[in-house]
């Protein structure tokens, strides 16, 4: 049988909460909301290029976000040193071009545990926390780190949105 993507809950956003949690909950809604857009797909589904001539596809940007969560918490926040999962030095866009049906189901497992992974991590430490990645980031705070992953999620969720609406017409928040 093949596998299915599960279904993903989104909770409500709180409208009146203090910096920190409004910034916890934004970012867990964008997760949700990627997962959201692959529920109920097969790996086979998930992969699909829906619109060339992009390489994007819903597990494509799955495997970014683990790239992304790895990057900035785990190596930044963390200073663990480890390498990113998907992407290379010779294939920096690997995620996008190397996803595939027959990992799908391990690649969506490695974002959920990448996502407790980065709340594990952000929950020591302070919104005025620095550390510095690797590349064109250069130093920044946790509460910078914070708005961009909202920003990288927005962004890709919109791809997702249109993605998801190309296999199957599903559309919607």
């Amino acid at each position: 049988m093949n596998w299915v993507a599960p279904e993903a809950t989104r909770g409500r956003r709180p409208l009146l909460e203090d910096e920190r949690a409004t910034l916890d909950s934004f970012l867990e809604f964008a997760r949700a909301t990627l997962l959201s857009k692959c529920a109920g797909l097969t790996g086979e589904q998930l992969a699909v290029q829906a619109v060339p001539p992009s390489n994007l596809s819903l597990l494509g940007i799955v495997r970014h976000m683990v790239d992304v969560e790895l990057t900035f918490f785990r190596i930044g926040l963390a200073g663990e040193q480890v390498p990113t999962v998907y992407a290379r030095d010779d294939r920096p866009d690997a995620a996008f071009e190397e996803a595939g049906a027959g990992s799908a189901e391990h690649d969506y497992a490695r974002f959920t545990q990448e996502c407790e992974h980065s709340r594990k991590v952000m929950a020591g430490a302070s919104l005025e926390e620095q550390f510095t990645l690797p590349g064109p980031f250069g130093p920044l705070s946790l509460r910078r780190a914070y708005n961009h992953m909202i920003d990288e999620y927005a962004r890709h969720n919109g791809h997702a949105d249109l993605l998801r609406q190309r296999i199957d017409g599903s559309a919607g928040f």
